[in-house]
């Protein structure tokens, strides 16, 4: 009656236990490669909140977004008009990453190139560089209906700590996927007016124009968090303002403890 009970245990230990891990170590690395490789089951090394609209609800379900700021108003009406764009762009998605998450990529990379990855290999300078800095949280927010690719500037982020402490990203970046919308009007080429006996030409612009809104692509954040206390597997909140000149702000719940 002991050997199932046993047999239990032993799986539920040589199962890695789940935190974000600020600083890879040779046994996280291994379980990374490995379920990279395909030797053992993948493991998270990010979660992702899926904030589309459907059904007057949100994809990642009930409560997955609160109103931080500016009433309740601010979260119905994104619920009922998810595509209104004069409101404000909308976030789609909220993913959040570390260190493992990096080094998950840099194992397939390897792995498709017919590489074997070690872990000692992996914990080595040269790979190491190519993956965030020790302590560093990455959170990928993914957002339609921007107006113009300037407006990326204008979005407010802030991580907020159980205690109630914000922390403000130490870096911003963009990943390269800004597009217009599906659906939005395409800009007009500029036509010379024509005159008696002539047929009118376009006039190719002198260089490439920017990209009409409304736009979406990915906004990135980086954070230091241990540096104000944040457990590596605490649950914090994501505060979100868009570039719309409203009080409305919104927390996203994030668990540090769902990835590695």
């Amino acid at each position: 009656m002991r050997r199932p009970t046993l047999l239990a245990l032993t799986v539920l230990l040589s199962a890695p236990a789940l935190a974000w891990v600020p600083r890879l170590e040779e046994n996280t690395a291994r379980n990374v490669i490995d379920g990279a490789y395909g030797r053992r089951d993948p493991v998270p090394t990010y979660q992702t909140l899926d904030l589309s609209v459907k059904d007057g609800r949100f994809a990642a379900g009930a409560g997955a977004v609160r109103v931080f700021d500016g009433g309740d108003a601010c979260l119905t009406g994104w619920l009922a008009a998810p595509t209104d764009y004069s409101r404000g762009s909308r976030p789609v998605s909220v993913t959040v990453s570390g260190q493992a998450d990096q080094l998950y990529f840099q194992a397939v990379e390897a792995r498709d190139n017919f590489r074997n990855l070690s872990a000692q290999d992996a914990l080595g300078a040269d790979l190491a560089a190519k993956r965030l800095p020790e302590g560093q949280l990455r959170v990928d927010v993914q957002v339609r209906g921007l107006p113009s690719e300037k407006a990326r500037s204008a979005y407010l982020v802030r991580l907020r700590a159980p205690d109630g402490k914000l922390v403000a990203p130490v870096r911003t970046s963009y990943v390269n996927d800004w597009k217009p919308v599906a659906g939005a009007a395409a800009p007009q080429a500029a036509t010379a007016p024509a005159t008696p006996g002539t047929t009118a030409t376009t006039t190719p612009p002198a260089s490439p124009a920017p990209s009409v809104g409304p736009l979406e692509g990915t906004l990135v954040y980086y954070f230091e968090p241990l540096k104000v206390g944040v457990g590596a597997s605490d649950k914090i909140e994501l505060l979100l303002r868009t570039e719309a000149d409203t009080n409305c702000a919104y927390s996203v719940a994030l668990d540090l403890g769902s990835f590695q």
